[in-house]
């Protein structure tokens, strides 16, 4: 028989059917046996429990008695034993024992790391449960203590599997569980810890710290304690924690390693010392595969990002392939005007940060990548640079590594195990092997060609056509042209042996500059799986995670045979409307909840996407060029890489003169607004934007005249944000919030964000506040999380105009976790800085906190005005502090990096002048306070608004204002 106590109380036979036991009396009794089966329970224990009125006599429990052992028959026996009764039954057979047994062995497996069992055990465990423990026995005092300890390992085994679940890459499963274990349980400071732990799994480091902060008000307000050395000890821990998305990993390696061991150990000691280290040698010799196991050897203090450099075509776009590879954003959500250009960016993000950065195949821009590296290496002192190279980069502190062919062992053992790959049970004459070996200059690159040939060639043949093809007995010295020359041979030999329809597809497969998935390699190359197959076997593609992609060397080639052929412009063409086709069927999906699964897709082909508008832009293929860059405009400004084809947008709109061609009047404004990037492009920008903006206004408002949809709706929104401090933000007010009736719903949407805006300066706060709900109700149903967070950081601004600080703080939060799901940092600092506000009045640690959090992102991201908000925080912090020294250094840390250019700066700057005012009539320096103050004041009149609104908006208080307009007037 199996009993139940966890829950109501039942007994089943061996088959399953249930016991009938009776009315509640026999329950009772049986539920108390079962407590502690195989133990004696006094007789008057059993009577005082089951009736605590003390009616039930002795004569009545014995009768209780009988009856229940007529009930269980033969299946268990209930004795009489001095003056009491036990029940003789294997604790097995009862269900909380059992689940205490599962229980401590799942705990046992997984402090022995045995997460799999662990999870298995204790989901067993947790099974047995049916409802409250031993809920026939709702008066008893033993029922309720024993019921209080099987709750607390209840909820312990709740933990370990949880806990199991984690260690088991489980976290994206286990959040809202955890949410609602935590909301039950909000004092438990391990269910805590397990939702941090779980937040920041999936990259929601924010919001994991903001459960710690509420865990510890409630136990500083409940319990008057603090947290636990454990719980604050992942807190300090997740502060520390580097929140950039990760770096770019070297390329899979889809062979083993041969020889070079001591090559790997000398750089790897060499770069301990040496923060700059080349790799020299020529194409073939191994100089990328050599960096990558260098990267992978460890020791090397800091984290690794590995930047494929071969498909630059120019060092213009050098520094967003730095950016793209360390997954840091060209710009913010909010496209501002951040004054870092793209390698000021770097210099910030890089600045204190412990990195190898490996630069391979820098040969084609020496120069770029010289200057660049020079600069980085001064600015960023724990940097380290590994590069690849066939000539040395040139500059001071340059260590040079030459990378020699394999040695002959090493040589012949690759070539065996090559070989082996493709001809199975592969044997030869080493003496052969070895002949062959030399005669390729022992390059790895032409032994790997070679030994793929051994599938259809005898070992024999094989060195007779290489002795042949390379006059072996001719030859000399061998200095690096000689061996590029018989690199250059090899690959040609190989070509050749290629049937017509595997040459075809090789040199149109040379159009892909980052590789391609096998659909669009068939359709570009227009070809078949079995020939993208074969020209794997011979090592002319590997292949790997799903995408096709070709060694610099043989691209090189084959790129050649493409122009030879005739086929170079057709075949460019079809890779631009293949990349044409992809970004248009990816653009509604990245305004909708799928983009983040569509995110990647896209970011996986921005190398060709480049490729693909450089063409467009060169041909001049005008109409593809912009259709390419407003259906790509999306992703684009989702991820940050705008400023990536900034140059390529002013070239465009240089070869068109200064009005919209005919039926791409909404593509030419996205040109517009993508060349008018100011951080990207500089003064070349901002030229473009003003000789431009107008005429893509009017292409706009008439590709959306509001009755029907135009084709690319984010437009819209991003209009409006490159405009609001221009010199018409009215006009494009206007033209956005016309959409308020569009049928496109993304556009309707963000109209009645931006109508909200309006709503505020007419100090209609209700109607503001029912503009920003309906934004929110319309991107919510499109599953927009970057719409979603604007809309809800509007919300939380008029919560916090009112004074509702909950609303605000909760509205924030969700915002926050939003920006950080799409990786953006900067909006994400600026999120923070908003919290920091939010908690400054009441709770000054979380304050402190949030600001500090806001700053790691900034500087991370290489944002020097959101870096500055958040200094500003701190500064506010330590002058509550009464530490003026350090409110004064940060506050003058804060201006020094302020944009005075962009409106998103305006808040950070009032609110710092005000700062350093407030600092100075501390000190008594009264005339110096009112010039801040002055200042402060011009800052916010600037916008065209009443300052004392303004001022108040800003969250300042009423005393500051006072302060502001105080100076103000005195200096009037």
């Amino acid at each position: 028989m199996q009993f139940g106590i966890l829950g109501e109380t039942r007994v089943r036979h061996g088959d399953g059917g249930e016991v009938p036991l009776g009315g509640p009396a026999r329950r009772a009794l049986l539920a108390l046996l079962l407590v502690h089966p195989g133990e004696v329970v006094a007789t008057h224990r059993l009577a005082d429990e089951m009736d605590p009125t003390g009616a039930l006599s002795a004569h009545a429990l014995q009768s209780q008695v009988s009856r229940l052992r007529s009930a269980l028959g033969a299946g268990a026996a209930i004795e009489r034993a001095g003056a009491g009764y036990r029940i003789v039954v294997d604790p097995d057979d009862v269900d909380a024992s059992r689940f205490e047994r599962l229980a401590g062995a799942g705990r046992a497996a997984l402090a022995d790391g045995d997460a799999g069992r662990a999870l298995v055990l204790l989901g067993e465990a947790l099974e047995l449960w049916r409802g409250p423990a031993l809920a026939d026995l709702p008066e008893s005092e033993t029922a309720r203590a024993a019921a209080v300890r099987w709750e607390e390992c209840r909820i312990g085994a709740l933990e370990d599997r949880i806990e199991a679940g984690l260690r088991l890459d489980g976290h994206r499963t286990l959040v809202p569980e955890l949410r609602e274990l935590v909301g039950r349980h909000p004092l438990r400071e391990r269910l805590a810890g397990l939702l941090m732990r779980a937040l920041f799994a999936e990259g929601a480091q924010a919001e994991a710290l903001v459960v710690f902060e509420e865990t510890r008000r409630r136990l500083a307000d409940e319990l008057g304690a603090d947290p636990s050395p454990e719980l604050t000890a992942l807190h300090g821990e997740l502060l520390r924690t580097d929140p950039t998305p990760s770096p770019a990993a070297p390329p899979a390696q889809l062979t083993g390693f041969v020889g070079r061991a001591n090559e790997v150990t000398e750089v790897a000691e060499l770069l301990k010392t040496a923060r700059l280290v080349t790799l020299l040698g020529p194409g073939g010799v191994g100089k990328t595969r050599l960096s990558v196991e260098v990267a992978g050897a460890g020791g090397i203090e800091g984290r690794l990002c590995f930047v494929e450099l071969a498909p630059l075509r120019d060092g213009a776009g050098l520094p967003h392939a730095l950016l793209g590879a360390l997954g840091l954003r060209g710009n913010g959500l909010q496209m501002g005007g951040d004054a870092n250009t793209p390698v000021g960016r770097l210099v910030a993000a890089l600045s204190d940060r412990a990195l190898l950065l490996v630069l391979d195949n820098c040969e084609h821009l020496v120069d770029e990548i010289a200057g660049l590296a020079a600069r980085l290496l001064t600015t960023c002192p724990r940097l380290r640079v590994l590069a690849t190279s066939r000539e040395p980069l040139g500059i001071t502190g340059e260590h040079l590594y030459p990378v020699r062919p394999l040695d002959g062992d090493a040589a012949v053992q690759l070539f065996t195990e090559r070989a082996g790959a493709v001809r199975r049970g592969f044997t030869a004459d080493p003496e052969v092997v070895r002949r062959i070996c030399a005669a390729l200059d022992d390059l790895p690159l032409a032994i790997e060609l070679a030994a793929a040939r051994s599938r259809t060639l005898d070992i024999d043949d094989l060195a007779g056509r290489l002795d042949d093809l390379l006059a072996v007995g001719a030859r000399g010295s061998r200095t690096a042209d000689a061996r590029h020359r018989t690199l250059r041979s090899v690959v040609a030999w190989s070509w050749d042996l290629l049937s017509e329809p595997e040459q075809r597809a090789a040199r149109r497969f040379t159009v892909f500059a980052g590789g391609a998935t096998a659909r669009s390699a068939l359709r570009v190359c227009g070809t078949d799986g079995e020939t993208l197959e074969a020209l794997a076997d011979k090592s002319l593609l590997e292949v790997a995670g799903g995408r096709y992609r070709m060694l610099e060397t043989i691209r090189a080639y084959g790129a050649e045979r493409l122009d030879e052929a005739g086929e170079g412009t057709a075949v460019r063409r079809a890779h631009a409307q293949r990349l044409l086709e992809l970004v248009r069927t990816a653009d509604p999906h990245l305004r909708r909840a799928e983009q983040l699964e569509w995110l990647p897709v896209v970011a996986a082909e921005h190398g060709d996407l480049l490729a693909a508008l450089r063409w467009a832009v060169e041909e001049p293929a005008v109409e593809t060029a912009f259709e390419l860059l407003a259906a790509a405009f999306t992703y684009l400004w989702v991820r940050g890489a705008s400023a990536s084809v900034a140059p390529l947008a002013i070239a465009l709109l240089a070869s068109v003169g200064e009005t919209a061609p005919d039926g791409l009047g909404e593509e030419y404004a996205t040109c517009v607004l993508l060349a008018g990037a100011a951080s990207a492009t500089g003064e070349a920008g901002r030229q473009v934007w003003l000789r431009h903006r107008a005429a893509a206004g009017e292409a706009l408002a008439a590709a959306w005249p509001g009755d029907r949809p135009g084709r690319y709706p984010v437009v819209l929104l991003l209009w409006m944000l490159r405009n609001a401090g221009g010199p018409d933000p009215q006009g494009a007010f206007a033209l956005v919030s016309s959409q308020r009736d569009c049928p496109e719903p993304w556009a309707r949407a963000a109209a009645h964000y931006v109508s909200g805006f309006g709503h505020l300066g007419q100090r209609e706060a209700a109607t503001a506040e029912d503009a920003f709900e309906q934004a929110l109700e319309g991107f919510r149903s499109l599953g927009d999380r970057w719409g979603i967070a604007l809309a809800l950081d509007a919300l939380a601004g008029v919560a916090g105009a009112r004074g509702d600080r909950t609303r605000e703080a909760a509205l924030t939060d969700e915002a926050l976790e939003l920006t950080e799901r799409l990786g953006a940092l900067e909006d994400s600092a600026d999120l923070l800085v908003n919290r920091g506000d939010h908690l400054a009045p009441d709770d000054a640690a979380g304050a402190r906190t949030a600001y500090a959090r806001a700053a790691a992102l900034a500087r991370r991201a290489g944002s020097s005005t959101y870096l500055a908000a958040a200094l500003r925080g701190l500064g506010d912090i330590a002058l509550e502090e009464g530490d003026l020294a350090e409110a004064e250094r940060l506050y003058s840390e804060a201006l020094e990096r302020i944009d005075p250019h962009w409106i998103k700066s305006l808040g950070p700057r009032v609110r710092t002048l005000i700062g350093l005012g407030r600092v100075a009539a501390a000190r008594s320096h009264h005339t110096e306070a009112r010039e801040y103050y002055r200042q402060a004041a011009e800052v916010a009149a600037a916008v065209g608004a009443r300052v004392p609104e303004v001022l108040h908006m800003l969250g300042l208080s009423g005393k500051a204002v006072e302060s502001v307009l105080g100076a103000a007037a005195a200096d009037r």
